[in-house]
């Protein structure tokens, strides 16, 4: 049953992390469209702001980040110079209007940048936008990037919330993955940051590596949690090397099958709740006080480019190359290219390469999917209550889903759409249902499991 199950449900699907997804962008929305929406910006809208650094000092073989490898610090240095353009760009678009709720540093490796660089950025942020009173500060650190000055400087910067990569801690599975990093590396940069004031710690661990079994997996989780982190992360590793070709180097005789990544993504699931934290969506657990968990209760999570989140800000402005924004009329996604990125923000100002404009089927199916990756249900009454009339269709998409479902994995009252337990492991392949743009064959995702 189980095989059959897998067999139909964990075939590639996005994991929807926006709708439309990334796939579907096209090169007609760019600047122009990027400043009006800015500028029409309402005031006193809740922003949040999103820095991608995309730099590395080694290059793990299992990344799917937009990312390179550099020896030298020359090329970031170059790189940031560019950013704060576009922030002042960015800035002068909105003209005073809206207070930024929430800033992160991704990657690549932001935690690379030196101490006064990160310094700058964030003074540059304090200075150029109006700071919401509850303004929260995250970076992603790689603990082989810090020293004591950088300890430091993320103080001095405001940093409140740190998340950091573990993926596995066992020696065989860090070697086939390129990412060498010892758990008392790991519990040192916790620590550290926690005498400096951080309130929050995110730890990521990756199921479904190569040579990973649920041994080495079990062990990780019990390391992961004797450093008692407020949020915890399980992703299952994305296998794309037709779109990141240095996962090529990865042995893929030597990874988990579908049936394998189930059983270690459940049981590592279990171990997590067994120690008292709250599952949240498919791949996230927080402590019961953590403002995830009580998102979750409350049927306020929602979901974006950085997966599970409490940011509810209606705008989220990237910054930075490739990186995505998401305002309330649709995305925008800069040049991928760092170097074309410089070179376009010192000739217009913005790097706008692609993005696209919601329509009002785009904005309900969103939510749709949105409710489903965080909630697992759907209740009708809302969905008409936001969108009137025109949400018939997708009642009628989910009676026929519900009348269509011969392996429980579906419930429908009639009220409430809802994934069971059974299905929880294939919402992805749930949501994929309500997705218009995923039968036009744009882009290819990794397996739903």
């Amino acid at each position: 049953m189980l095989d059959a199950l897998l067999a139909r449900y964990a075939k590639p699907v996005p994991r929807y992390t926006s709708y439309p997804t990334a796939p579907h962008f096209h090169a007609g929305i760019g600047d122009a469209e990027y400043s009006r929406w800015l500028a029409e910006m309402p005031s006193g809208t809740d922003l949040s702001l999103y820095v991608h650094v995309p730099f590395c000092d080694r290059l793990c073989w299992f990344c799917g980040c937009h990312t390179k490898q550099v020896l030298r610090y020359d090329p970031i240095a170059a790189y940031l110079p560019a950013v704060h353009a576009e922030m002042d760009t960015v800035a002068r678009l909105l003209d005073g209007r809206g207070q930024v709720t929430a800033l992160h540093l991704g990657g690549g490796s932001p935690s690379m940048l030196m101490p006064g660089d990160l310094i700058e950025l964030a003074g540059r942020v304090r200075w150029r936008f109006n700071l919401a009173p509850t303004f929260e500060f995250s970076i992603e650190i790689d603990p082989n990037d810090m020293t004591p000055e950088r300890y430091d400087a993320f103080a001095a910067a405001g940093i409140t919330r740190i998340s950091v990569g573990v993926q596995d801690f066992d020696p065989q599975v860090q070697q086939a993955i390129n990412r060498i990093q010892t758990f008392e590396q790991t519990r040192a940069v916790v620590d550290g940051m926690r005498e400096r004031g951080v309130t929050s710690v995110n730890l990521d661990v990756l199921y479904g590596l190569p040579h990973q079994t649920l041994a080495t997996l079990e062990t990780t989780i019990d390391q992961v949690l004797s450093m008692a982190p407020d949020r915890i992360a399980l992703f299952g590793y994305a296998h794309v090397p037709w779109m990141k070709t240095h996962q090529r180097l990865i042995d893929e005789t030597a990874l988990p099958d579908a049936a394998e990544r189930l059983v270690q993504s459940t049981v590592a699931a279990a171990r997590i709740e067994a120690a008292g934290y709250v599952a949240i969506g498919i791949d996230h657990f927080a402590r019961p006080s953590d403002k995830l968990a009580i998102a979750t209760r409350s049927g306020r999570l929602r979901r974006n480019f950085q997966g599970y989140t409490t940011d509810d800000a209606p705008a989220l402005i990237g910054l930075g190359a490739s990186s995505i924004g998401n305002l309330p009329q649709g995305y925008v996604q800069n040049i991928t290219a760092t170097g074309e990125y410089i070179r376009t923000i010192r000739e217009r100002g913005l790097a706008v390469a692609r993005g696209i404009a919601f329509s009002p089927q785009d904005r309900m199916r969103g939510w749709v999917i949105e409710r489903l990756m965080c909630d697992f249900r759907v209740s009708v009454a809302e969905l008409q209550h936001r969108f009137g009339q025109v949400a018939a269709p997708i009642v009628s998409e989910m009676t026929c889903a519900a009348e269509g479902d011969l392996d429980g994995i579906i419930d429908f009252d009639g009220q409430t759409f809802a994934v069971t337990e059974r299905g929880r492991p294939f919402v992805r392949s749930v949501a994929a249902t309500f997705d218009t743009y995923l039968s036009s064959g744009a882009g290819r995702h990794s397996v739903a499991v």
